[in-house]
């Protein structure tokens, strides 16, 4: 991802002063784990950032419009993302470890640079990946493909389907706790 810097400057200077952030990333695309991603119109971001007296707090949204491929027919799949980012960049390491309460997180940080700048790119990257879904469907009644043909069952009907069907049936009893009782002989 492109960076994005923010220099901080005499607007925000004292605790409660905060600094709108807007603009766009020509990113082509991303990886999460096997899939590739295109973004054909690039990334927009939304920020607020607001000196909170220890540190600056970088809060918005990040969005844009995905291309993928569904996990089940394997045709383009787009979506709509539209991630909250959310990041916290203390002026100093601090003295003792920050408490946090029993069903809280670790405290998640950064810190603000020497040069009195943010790096926000990687709580862009991790609020655009934590919102990509897990599964990528094309549809969400997505039929995927035959598994006797491959052909893609959401333009076209191979005619597999009764032999999917007997297959799946089979599978079931099989799988039934009481399927051994079925070679079972009682005697008279």
């Amino acid at each position: 991802m492109q960076s994005v810097i923010a220099i901080l400057d005499e607007r925000l200077a004292n605790a409660g002063d905060t600094l709108s952030l807007a603009g766009h990333l020509d990113e082509k695309g991303y990886d999460l784990g096997g899939h590739h991603f295109d973004l054909p119109e690039g990334l927009d971001y939304d920020l607020v950032l607001t000196n909170a007296g220890e540190g600056i707090l970088a809060t918005g949204m990040i969005s844009g419009h995905v291309v993928g491929t569904c996990d089940r027919c394997l045709d383009p799949a787009e979506f709509d993302i539209s991630g909250e980012v959310d990041e916290y960049f203390l002026f100093k390491e601090p003295d003792q470890p920050i408490e946090v309460g029993d069903d809280e997180d670790e405290v998640d940080y950064a810190l603000v640079g020497d040069d009195h700048t943010v790096d926000l790119t990687e709580a862009l990257a991790s609020a655009l990946l934590m919102e990509t879904p897990y599964v990528v469907l094309c549809r969400e009644d997505c039929a995927g493909l035959c598994p006797v043909c491959g052909a893609n069952l959401n333009k076209e009907d191979c005619g597999h389907a009764a032999q999917i069907e007997a297959r799946c049936e089979q599978d079931r009893l099989d799988a039934s706790p009481f399927a051994v009782l079925k070679n079972l002989e009682l005697g008279d």
